[in-house]
């Protein structure tokens, strides 16, 4: 997992809504910064995403900054693919960039593992939280709530500690490309 303290990764990707060219320096006057790697077909991401647009929305006039990056192969899983990106988006009433990782660097910079996964970063670009949205999965049971996230972020937001004890995300592996497997897989 990438270290708590550690600067956020740069990166310039394509928006899969509007088209437009998305990089980190576009929120560096935000109080924080939240990247998200989803996915379209997993269902850990499905089971979620009606609160992933929720927190769009609920901090939309906040200091945060949010965007959703995916990086699956889409010769494999073409229904990740960019235009059904912004169906998606489009659909869920995402509020939030979409980006489009087509050559996976920056997922493997972040050092993503699944889908979904979490990084809030504070107004400095270090790295304060990394990990799960809440602890709900898929046929558990448990509502989603986001609460893990949010606690994470309202901190972030007032300028406070980040609890210690973070869960990491469980979903779905990303899907890399042939030969493009990160060493940290390794």
């Amino acid at each position: 997992m990438l270290p708590l303290g550690t600067k956020a990764p740069d990166f310039t990707l394509p928006d899969t809504v509007t088209g437009d060219t998305v990089s980190l320096s576009d929120y560096s006057d935000k109080e924080g910064l939240l990247v998200m790697f989803i996915c379209n077909h997993c269902p850990y991401v499905k089971h979620v995403r009606e609160e992933l647009a929720r927190i769009g929305k609920d901090y939309a006039d906040t200091g945060l900054g949010i965007v959703a990056i995916s990086a699956n192969d889409v010769a494999e899983y073409p229904q990740d693919g960019p235009d059904a990106m912004k169906v998606e988006a489009e659909t869920f009433g995402y509020t939030f960039p979409y980006l489009y990782d087509e050559e996976q660097n920056v997922t493997a910079a972040y050092t993503a593992m699944c889908t979904p996964d979490f990084f809030l970063f504070g107004a400095t670009g270090e790295l304060a939280y990394r990990g799960r949205l809440d602890e709900s999965r898929p046929d558990s049971g448990i509502p989603v709530t986001g609460s893990d996230l949010r606690t994470a972020i309202d901190a972030v937001l007032s300028d406070a500690p980040v609890a210690d004890e973070q869960w990491p995300s469980m979903g779905c592996s990303i899907k890399w490309k042939a030969g493009n497997t990160p060493v940290y897989f390794t």
